[in-house]
C-alpha cells in the first residue's frame, strides 16, 4: 500500500497550491490530482451538490488505487468531509481556513477572511470561527468571481485587480493585520494581494499545514513510502488542462479526462 499514490481533488486548479506543498514535504510520494474545473466553483453550489461531486471525485481516486485522499478544497471539506469519512474506509485530509493562527496572533484584534460562499456559510467554518474569534473582529468576504477568472488563467488581469480592491477595502478600513485565504485558488493571487494590502498585513493559507497533517497520517497508518522509487505525478482536468500545466510551471503536464 505504501507505494500507492496520494489522491488530491479540488473544484479546479486551485488545489495545485496544496499539491506543491505536499510534493515539497513528501518528494517520494506519487500523486494523482483531479481538477473538477467543469463544475467550478463549488462555492456557490448547494450542500447536496457539493457532497455528490465530492463522492464522484473520491470514487475515481479510489478506483485509481489511492491510499489517502486530500480534499484540497475548502468548500468540499467544510460541506462533505464528514460524509466521505463515514462512507469510505480510507484516510481523508481536509482543509479549512486557518482562522486559529490569525486569531491567536492578531495585534489589532481584526482579521480578514476571503473565501467562497460555500465555505463561509458552512457549519464547520462557523464552529471553528466561533471557537477562536472571541473578542476579535472577523471581516468575512465572499470572493465572488475570483475562482472562474483563475480557472481561465486570468491571474493578474484587470478584472482580478478590480475585484480584489473592492473585497479588501472593508478589511483595510477595519485595520486587519492578518488576511486568511479560505480557498485553495487564492494563493495564486498573493502577488496582487501584496500590492493592495498595507505592508504589515500577513497573509495565511493552509497549504503547509495540510502537507504536515498528510505526512502525520501516513506515518500513523504506516502508509508512508520508504522505498526508493521515482515518484510519479498524474494531473487530470475535465476542462482546463492547459491552465493547470501553466500553474504547475510546465514541469508536469495535465491531461484531459472526462469525469
Amino acid at each position: 500500500m505504501s507505494k500507492q499514490p496520494i489522491g488530491v481533488f479540488d473544484s479546479g486548479v486551485g488545489g495545485t497550491s496544496i499539491w506543491k506543498e505536499l510534493n515539497l514535504l513528501l518528494p517520494n510520494e506519487s500523486t494523482i490530482y483531479l481538477a473538477d474545473s467543469k463544475n467550478a466553483p463549488y462555492g456557490n453550489k448547494s450542500k447536496q451538490d457539493i457532497i455528490d461531486l465530492s463522492i464522484k471525485n473520491t470514487e475515481l481516486l479510489i478506483k485509481k488505487g489511492c491510499k489517502i485522499i486530500v480534499v484540497a478544497c475548502n468548500t468540499a471539506t467544510t460541506n462533505a468531509i464528514k460524509i466521505l469519512r463515514d462512507k469510505y474506509d480510507i484516510p481523508f485530509i481536509g482543509i479549512e481556513p486557518a482562522i486559529k493562527p490569525a486569531a491567536l496572533n492578531t495585534k489589532t484584534k481584526a482579521v480578514g477572511i476571503l473565501a467562497t460562499k460555500g465555505t463561509l456559510s458552512s457549519e464547520l467554518f462557523h464552529k471553528t470561527s466561533d471557537l477562536y474569534s472571541n473578542g476579535i473582529k472577523v471581516i468575512e468576504q465572499v470572493g465572488e468571481g475570483l475562482v472562474p477568472l483563475i480557472e481561465q488563467g486570468h491571474i493578474g488581469s484587470q478584472e482580478i485587480k478590480v475585484l480584489l480592491k473592492k473585497y479588501l477595502k472593508p478589511m483595510i478600513d477595519a485595520e486587519i493585520d492578518y488576511l486568511v485565504l479560505g480557498c485553495t485558488h487564492y494563493p495564486y493571487l498573493i502577488p496582487e494581494l501584496l500590492k493592495l494590502l498595507p505592508k504589515h498585513v500577513k497573509i495565511i493559507d493552509s497549504g503547509e499545514a495540510v502537507a504536515r497533517q498528510t505526512k502525520a497520517i501516513l506515518e500513523k497508518e504506516h502508509l508512508l513510502n520508504q522505498l526508493p522509487i521515482t515518484a510519479k505525478h498524474t494531473f487530470y482536468s475535465n476542462a482546463h488542462p492547459d491552465v493547470m500545466t501553466t500553474l504547475l510551471g510546465n514541469k508536469n503536464k495535465a491531461e484531459y479526462l472526462d469525469f
